[in-house]
């Protein structure tokens, strides 16, 4: 069943904000999306997971928020109405709530300026946030640490690694002027230890496809595409050339 929601969002409409693998992998239906900002909070590989990046034995590391008055942490909102509403929240419920151990809380997204809309409204958002009152809560530890545990974790969706890579990409694609030393620190800790722990017969390739729609003002939707070709975890981690990206936009 789909969780309650507080009256605020029992609406026509509403934002959902994802800064984990909700920004490359939403999976449900929606009519919009904008990349931009909440306020007051860091993203941190603080959680564990037992089932998407991990198991019960090897927990893998995502992400979760944790407040601070003057962070804030880059993502994505997506719009969903009407029909859709429903759908998405109890899809959710399962992926984050029961399977991660999220909670949820509303915050205000402030869309990067290219996205903002002429009326100026403020939008809200329900997020997921997982706390250290979790049973399966990891807590802070040296990039080092979290890099090690990440490049030996895998779950039901993949491999741990491909998590914390497609998010780095992400924030260097759509947000390149954003620093993230967190979570920057631990992508280069993975790739400093990436040759001692795999056989480039082992290695995996990393293919992504991200569709965001572009919402102008002139109404048309286009389908922003990254496509990485041809590159595997290791050679990033030996040196070889740097992801190959095209970026493709279509009506």
């Amino acid at each position: 069943m789909m969780r309650e929601l507080p009256p605020e969002c029992q609406t026509s409409a509403l934002w959902i904000f994802g800064y984990g693998s909700l920004v490359w992998k939403p999976d449900f239906e929606y009519t919009s999306c904008k990349v931009g900002f909440i306020r007051g909070y860091n993203r941190r590989f603080w959680h564990g997971d037992t089932f998407h990046r991990g198991n019960e034995k090897m927990p893998g590391r995502v992400v979760t928020l944790v407040e601070e008055c003057d962070a804030c942490t880059w993502g994505v909102a997506y719009e969903i109405r009407d029909h859709q509403i429903a759908p998405a929240l109890d899809y959710l419920c399962i992926r984050e709530s029961k399977r991660g151990g999220y909670k949820t809380q509303l915050v205000e997204f402030i869309p990067r300026e290219e996205e903002v809309d002429c009326d100026g409204i403020n939008i809200m958002a329900l997020v997921y946030i997982a706390t250290p009152e979790n049973p399966i809560y990891l807590g802070p530890a040296p990039p080092e640490q979290i890099a090690a545990e990440i490049a030996i974790s895998r779950g039901q969706s993949g491999h741990n690694l491909e998590y914390l890579i497609r998010l780095a990409d992400f924030m260097r694609l759509f947000c390149p002027d954003v620093e993230d030393d967190h979570l920057f620190a631990i992508e280069a800790a993975a790739i400093t230890i990436l040759p001692y722990l795999y056989d480039t017969e082992l290695s995996f390739p990393l293919l992504s496809v991200i569709n965001f729609p572009d919402t102008s003002s002139k109404g048309q939707a286009a389908t922003l595409k990254k496509q990485t070709e041809h590159s595997t975890f290791v050679e990033r981690a030996t040196g070889a050339d740097s992801l190959s990206r095209s970026i493709c936009l279509s009506s």
